[in-house]
């Protein structure tokens, strides 16, 4: 992965519905620092709100398990838990949705950002 690849995936991130606001601000903090002074810094913050916003499969399934996952995802949620069922099986570490897919990258990635 180039890091023009992995700011792609910054970009994803950020704009995945999915996305806490958390990880959200710090990719967008991110973003703005590159090619600055402060980029250095807004990597680090960015890698450790990815460390900690970034799901696990186990956690996928848990929450795509649950009564809020029905209220939210209605007739889809079937499909997502087989999703979920088939990736981990597969040996998926982490959550399905865009902004964990994405952040995932950030995560593996993180010494391009360095």
């Amino acid at each position: 992965m180039t890091k023009e690849e992995l700011l792609t995936c910054i970009e994803k991130t950020k704009d995945a519905d999915s996305c806490c606001e958390e990880l959200k601000e710090a990719c967008e903090h991110y973003l703005t620092a590159v090619g600055t002074a402060d980029e250095k810094t807004a990597a680090k913050a960015l890698i450790k709100e990815a460390q900690e916003d970034v799901c696990s499969i186990d956690d996928y399934l848990g929450f795509v398990g649950s009564d809020a996952a029905k209220n939210i995802f209605g007739d889809a949620l079937p499909g997502m838990i087989e999703a979920g069922q088939k990736a981990k099986a597969a040996g998926e570490k982490h959550c399905l949705c865009d902004a964990c897919q994405n952040g995932a990258k950030i995560i593996a990635y993180q010494d391009l950002l360095k």
